[in-house]
C-alpha cells in the first residue's frame, strides 16, 4: 500500500496515475477533496481509498503495518500568499508530524521540497546540505520549505530512507485548477485561445531582454519517473534538485507553445505585478549531478519535447494524465 498526499493536485494526481501504469493499485490517496477542479485529476486513476487530510495521521496509526511508503506531495503552494500561519500548519508542522509518523512506524519517506528556496540564487542552485542554513527564499512558501528542509538535516531520528525533492518550474498535464499559478504553457495555451496571442512580463532588469528570464522547466512526466524511482531505490537518503538541468527562457516556452497550437506568434509585454516585482526569480537551474551519481539516467524531455506531449496530446483534447 502506497500513500500519495495532494493526491487531486497537480503532481499528486499524475504520481497516481504514473503508480497504475506501473500497476500499483493499492494506494490511499490523501487530499481534502473539496474542489471538484482538482478532484477532477482523479478521475479514472484506481485506488483503494480516499482519506481527508485532517483525518489522515488517525488513519495511519491504525493501518501503518499496510503502508510501504509515503509520497508527501501535499502543501499550500501559492507564492502569492503571504500569511505566514497557513504555510507553518500546511507545508511546515504537517510535514513534521507527517517525518515523526514515519519514524515511528519505519516508513519510507519521499516529500516535496522547492526550488523557491534557492532565493535569488545567492549560493547557486546545488541540492548540497551544506548551503542549506544559507538560503534566502523570497516569499513564505520558500521560507516553509526550507524550514522544513533544516528542520529534517538536524533531526537525530530520521525515517529509514527518506528524501526531500527540489522541484523546479514544472509544466504539465493535470494543472487545470491551479489558476494564476499554473504554468507559462498553461497560460499562454488559454490567451491564444481567447485573444490570439500572449502576454509576457517584461524584464525590470538591464542584464535580462525581455521574455529572457531563465527558468528549469521540467516536464511533470519526468517528475513522477524521477519519484518512482525514489519508490524502488530506497536508499542514499538526502535533498534532491529535480529540474533538467538546462535553464530556457520564458520567450522559448511561448513561442514553443505557439508551435505546438500551430499559431502564428503574437506576444507583447507587461509589466512584472508589483507584490510580485522585487520577490521574481530571473534565473534558475538545478544541478542535477547528485540525482545522477545515485544511478538515475532516464532522460529528459527537451522543453520542446514537452510543449508539445503537453499542448498536442492533452490542452488540445482537453484530458487528464
Amino acid at each position: 500500500m502506497i500513500v500519495v498526499t495532494g493526491a487531486t493536485g497537480f503532481i499528486g494526481s499524475c504520481m497516481v496515475s504514473k503508480l497504475n501504469q506501473e500497476n500499483f493499485k493499492d494506494i490511499i490517496v490523501v487530499d481534502d477533496f473539496s474542489r471538484a477542479d482538482k478532484n477532477a485529476n482523479l478521475e479514472g486513476k484506481e485506488y483503494t481509498e480516499k482519506v481527508h487530510r485532517d483525518d489522515f495521521f488517525v488513519w495511519l496509526k491504525i493501518n501503518e503495518n499496510q503502508v510501504q511508503f509515503i509520497i508527501h506531495i501535499g502543501a499550500r503552494t501559492d507564492t502569492s500568499e503571504f500569511e505566514i500561519s497557513i504555510f507553518d500548519k500546511l507545508n511546515l508542522n504537517y510535514t513534521k508530524e507527517m517525518w515523526n509518523a514515519c519514524v515511528e512506524y519505519g516508513i519510507p519517506l519521499l516529500y516535496a521540497s522547492s526550488a523557491a528556496t534557492y532565493g535569488l540564487g545567492e549560493h547557486g542552485y546545488d541540492d548540497s546540505h551544506e548551503i542549506v542554513g544559507k538560503l534566502q527564499p523570497l516569499n513564505p512558501y520558500g521560507d516553509s520549505k526550507n524550514d522544513f528542509d533544516k528542520w529534517a538535516l538536524a533531526q537525530e531520528r530520521k525515517p529509514y530512507f527518506w528524501a526531500g525533492m527540489k522541484f523546479f518550474n514544472v509544466y504539465g498535464p493535470n494543472e487545470y485548477h491551479k489558476s494564476r499559478m499554473a504554468s507559462v504553457v498553461y497560460h499562454t495555451y488559454k490567451q491564444v485561445r481567447k485573444t490570439g496571442g500572449m502576454k509576457l512580463f517584461r524584464s525590470h532588469r538591464p542584464d535580462f531582454e525581455n521574455g529572457m528570464q531563465l527558468r528549469d522547466f521540467v516536464y511533470v512526466k519526468d517528475v513522477v519517473e524521477v519519484l518512482y524511482f525514489f519508490l524502488q531505490h530506497r536508499k542514499n537518503s538526502g535533498l534532491y534538485n529535480l529540474g533538467t538541468g538546462k535553464a530556457r527562457a520564458f520567450l522559448d516556452l511561448t513561442k514553443a507553445t505557439f508551435k505546438s497550437m500551430e499559431v502564428n506568434e503574437s506576444i507583447r509585454f507587461i509589466d512584472t505585478p508589483v507584490d510580485i516585482r522585487d520577490k521574481y526569480q530571473y534565473y534558475t537551474q538545478a544541478n542535477m549531478s547528485k540525482l545522477a551519481g545515485i544511478g538515475y539516467a532516464k532522460k529528459f524531455h527537451s522543453l520542446e519535447e514537452g510543449v508539445a506531449d503537453y499542448v498536442e496530446n492533452y490542452l488540445m483534447k482537453e484530458v487528464y494524465y
